[in-house]
C-alpha cells in the first residue's frame, strides 16, 4: 500500500471516478495519505462526489506519472472519527484552511476490497490487493 500512495503523491494528481445514476462522473484529487494501515482521501460531504460515494460506494482512482498509471478499485467507507479527519489534515496542512477535523463537512473515506494495478506500455501489470 505504501508504493500505492508514493505513486498518487509523486502524480500529485489523480482522477477519482465515482457513479451518479447510470452516469459516470470524474474529477481532479490529490488527498492520498494511510491511516490506521487503510488507503484514504479526502472531500466535504456537501459535494456532489460525497452523495454519489454514499448511494453508491463502488469508486476507482487513475493517476500517470513517468510513463506509468496506477488504477484502484475499490469500495470507499466514510470515516468519521475525528481521529481519523486529523490525520489526514495533519498530513496536508493546506486543507486547514477549508476544513477542520470539528466541522460538520469534512469527510474522510478509506478503500476496502481494494485491487491497485500498476501499469505501462513497456512493463507486465503489477496488481497490489488490500
Amino acid at each position: 500500500m505504501e508504493k500505492v500512495v508514493q505513486f498518487l503523491k509523486d502524480a500529485g494528481t489523480y482522477y477519482l471516478a465515482t457513479v451518479d445514476g447510470d452516469q459516470p462522473r470524474v474529477r481532479p484529487f490529490g488527498t492520498a495519505h494511510i491511516f490506521e494501515g487503510k488507503l484514504y482521501i479526502q472531500t466535504g460531504k456537501s459535494k456532489d462526489v460525497s452523495k454519489q460515494l454514499h448511494a453508491n460506494p463502488k469508486a476507482e482512482i487513475c493517476a500517470f506519472h513517468d510513463g506509468k498509471w496506477l488504477r484502484v478499485a475499490g469500495e470507499l467507507v466514510s470515516d468519521d472519527r475525528r481521529e481519523a479527519k486529523a490525520s489526514m489534515l495533519d498530513a496536508y496542512p493546506s486543507l486547514q484552511s477549508m476544513y477542520s477535523a470539528d466541522d460538520d463537512n469534512t469527510e474522510v473515506l478509506y478503500f476496502k476490497n481494494a485491487t491497485a494495478t500498476f501499469s505501462s506500455f513497456t512493463d507486465a501489470p503489477e496488481t497490489i490487493k488490500f
